[in-house]
């Protein structure tokens, strides 16, 4: 099984990146996961959607070949990044590669409230582009107190409990 990750951080250490190894890390046995850079596709531009740059052509191959996508993403001003942003707009545009596509979502942040916001927005751009979703009661994974949690991968137990079983409830929408 071939599952592709979107992370809306760039930063090369976030907390995001480091959940997306993580999960890597533990079902390596179960699916390939390739966490795919969303920093190197350029700004949407409707003029160019048709004739778009080589990497957005490589990007949304990547995505279609998925059987799966794990979108995780941080809150930036209560919302999600604007280059997790623009990515979703490539993916929607023209082949619309996302149309039926299973995703779960997840997210971690140092404050109270995890990713939140951004996760309720996240959720109704993932709606609208029409994605099979993890249905959110029991699925939400909103990793708050982030610095507390992480050392390079996510070490509190308990919340690598919660992670496992949810993506262990992704991989089985995936293969209904």
């Amino acid at each position: 099984m071939k599952i592709v990750a979107l992370v809306g951080s760039l930063r090369k250490d976030s907390f995001n990146k480091q959940l997306a190894y993580t999960i890597q890390d533990r079902f390596t046995d179960q699916f390939d996961l390739e966490v795919l850079d969303l920093g190197v596709l350029p700004h949407y531009n409707q003029d160019e959607e048709l004739n778009p740059a080589e990497a957005v052509v490589e990007f949304k191959r990547k995505v279609k070949e998925a059987d799966g996508v794990i979108i995780i993403t941080p809150e930036y001003n209560w919302s999600i990044p604007g280059v997790l942003k623009n990515a979703l707009d490539w993916l929607s545009r023209v082949d619309k590669v996302l149309i039926g596509k299973p995703m779960m979502t997840a997210g971690a942040a140092t404050g109270i409230m995890g990713t939140l916001r951004a996760q309720l927005q996240l959720r109704q751009i993932l709606t609208a582009l029409q994605v099979k979703l993890l249905p959110p009661v029991g699925n939400e994974i909103l990793i708050n107190q982030a610095a507390d949690k992480f050392d390079g991968r996510l070490k509190d137990e308990a919340t690598l409990k919660f992670v496992d079983e949810v993506v262990e409830r992704f991989i089985h929408q995936i293969k209904e």
